[in-house]
């Protein structure tokens, strides 16, 4: 019997009996974790509203053996709020189907239970945090968090410079396949040419440079938003099942096609 204590995001509960719950969090030094929290159903539990999707806790696990992941699933035995991000999250349809999709893209991006992921932990923390503050537009807060974690799982892609050969860009043309902006002599089936500022709001979004992308009109942003769907729908190889909830309402561009061959999975309904 051991105890463990880390802090994490919770990503998502599911019912367990008439009380209990099980949590899946995605934590700073175990990675993603599935736990059991005994009784937080009941209306006098104590930590039951600190379990929820969206909000940073410090937990504190009970296991059989000398892991935390194992045979069977540990236990959260105690649990502190360090920030509610939930609060400000919930309240607002933009906010929380953006967050949606970042919780579950964090969660597809750290499929092996018990193996560490700071990288992503981190991105998702402060993703999250900035996404509560409302000092960006949801949308532009979603496209940097999954063209970063794109890039933490090794799928940079690129927005300037040619993905095959380097070749110094701009380049006109955008291929999901090659990785990203290709020049003429390296341009493949399936590639579009979006417009460069949609590229120049992209590559602003994965340094950070978040005045230039503030400033970004709503129709680059909208196919600035297309391009990283289909980018990252090529690398996950199927779609995520919340992305459709995100309002791209006065959508006019459409998503680059996916070079035949390798088109990702419909999204799968709802369950």
């Amino acid at each position: 019997m051991t105890l463990f204590r880390d802090d994490g995001i919770v990503l998502r509960t599911q019912k367990l009996g008439e009380a209990d719950r099980i949590i899946t969090l995605l934590t700073r030094g175990h990675g993603r974790v599935r736990a059991v929290a005994r009784g937080v159903r009941r209306t006098s539990s104590k930590f039951g509203s600190r379990l929820e999707p969206f909000t940073h806790v410090d937990v504190q696990f009970f296991a059989r053996g000398a892991e935390l992941v194992g045979r069977g699933l540990p236990m959260c035995t105690q649990t502190e709020t360090i920030a509610p991000y939930g609060q400000a999250i919930v309240t607002d349809y933009d906010r929380y189907t953006a967050g949606t999709v970042m919780l579950e893209t964090a969660e597809r991006f750290t499929d092996h239970e018990g193996e560490p992921g700071i990288q992503q932990y981190l991105l998702l923390v402060g993703g999250l945090r900035v996404l509560a503050s409302g000092e960006h537009a949801p949308g532009l807060v979603l496209d940097a968090f999954l063209l970063r974690s794109l890039s933490v799982a090794g799928y940079a892609p690129s927005f300037s410079d040619c993905a095959r050969c380097g070749m110094p860009g701009p380049n006109r043309f955008f291929s999901v396949a090659a990785g990203g902006t290709v020049c003429p002599d390296c341009r493949m089936p399936g590639s579009v040419v979006p417009s460069p500022e949609a590229l120049v709001l992209l590559g602003a979004l994965l340094t950070g440079d978040w005045a230039t992308a503030d400033a970004a009109e709503s129709r680059h942003r909208r196919e600035g938003s297309g391009l990283v769907s289909a980018y990252l729908h090529w690398h996950m190889e199927r779609g995520l099942r919340s992305l459709r909830y995100v309002d791209r309402s006065g959508d006019t561009v459409p998503a680059p096609a996916v070079p035949a061959g390798r088109r990702p999975a419909a999204h799968p309904q709802p369950g």
